[in-house]
C-alpha cells in the first residue's frame, strides 16, 4: 500500500517476561468510578452507567521514559490506575465472558490538565483537550493473566517523590472490569489491542516538573517515571 507520507509507527507496550510488545489500537478510560474520587470531585457517585472517555492511542509513555510537561496547564493532575489490555473484542460482549476478552493488566497514569478541564465543566463544554492530550497515558509492562486468574483485590497506590499521593484496593471500583467491558462494547466494538483505564481512587494532585512517581498495582505491575 502507498501513503502520501510514511506511516506513523503502531504504539505499542512492553509485555513482562516477553520480547513481544502489545500494539495498541484505542485507549478507552473509566471517570468517576470510585466513590471517593467522585465525592473529592464534587459529582455524584451513578452506579446506573460507566463515564467514558478516549486519549490517543500515541498517548501513551513507556518503558520508563521522561514525561513531558503539557502546553497549555499551570495544573497537571496525576490519576492512579488499573490498566486492563484486551486481546479480543466484539460488539455487546455478555457479562458472563467479559474477562475471556482480557489479555492481561498494567497500571498506569490518567494525567490530566486540571484548569482546562475546570473550564470546560464550567461551560458546560467537552474536556477532551484536558485529557487526550500528547504523553497523557504513562503506562507500566503488561503482565498476562496466568491460569485465567483475574486480580480481584489488589493496592492501587501512588508516590510522588517518595510520598503518599493515592491508596485504595480496585475491590472499591463502583464497576467491575466484566462491568466495564460490558458496557464498553454496547458502545464501541472492541478489539484486541484496546487498553482500559479503568479509574481513579480519591487523592489527586498537582504534578510539577521533576517530580518522580511510583505506582504500583498489587504484585501485578509497577510504573516509576519522571515529569521533565
Amino acid at each position: 500500500m502507498n501513503f502520501v507520507f510514511p506511516a506513523p509507527p503502531v504504539a505499542s507496550v512492553p509485555v513482562l517476561h516477553s520480547e513481544q510488545r502489545f500494539a495498541v489500537h484505542r485507549i478507552y478510560c473509566v471517570g468517576r468510578n470510585y466513590a471517593d474520587h467522585a465525592r473529592e470531585m464534587g459529582a455524584d457517585v451513578n452506579r446506573t452507567q460507566p463515564t467514558f472517555f478516549l486519549k490517543p492511542a500515541d498517548a501513551v509513555v513507556t518503558d520508563g521514559r521522561d514525561v513531558p510537561y503539557p502546553s497549555a496547564t499551570a495544573d497537571l493532575h496525576h490519576e492512579v490506575e488499573m490498566v486492563v489490555a484486551l486481546g479480543s473484542g466484539g460488539r455487546d460482549i455478555p457479562l458472563e465472558t467479559a474477562l475471556e476478552h482480557v489479555f492481561g493488566y498494567g497500571v498506569g497514569l490518567d494525567l490530566t490538565r486540571r484548569d482546562l478541564q475546570a473550564a470546560a465543566k464550567a461551560k458546560s463544554l467537552p474536556w477532551d483537550v484536558a485529557k487526550g492530550f500528547d504523553a497523557s497515558a504513562p503506562i507500566s509492562a503488561l503482565r498476562a493473566i496466568g491460569n485465567g486468574v483475574h486480580p480481584q483485590h489488589a493496592t492501587l497506590s501512588l508516590l510522588v517523590n517518595g510520598e503518599p499521593r493515592q491508596n485504595s484496593d480496585i475491590s472499591e471500583m463502583i464497576f467491575n472490569v466484566a462491568e466495564i467491558i460490558h458496557a464498553l462494547s454496547q458502545l464501541f466494538e472492541l478489539t484486541a489491542g484496546d487498553l482500559i483505564f479503568t479509574g481513579t481512587p480519591a487523592g489527586v494532585a498537582a504534578l510539577a516538573r521533576g517530580d518522580v512517581f511510583e505506582a504500583t498495582l498489587g504484585g501485578v505491575a509497577s510504573l516509576q517515571g519522571r515529569i521533565v
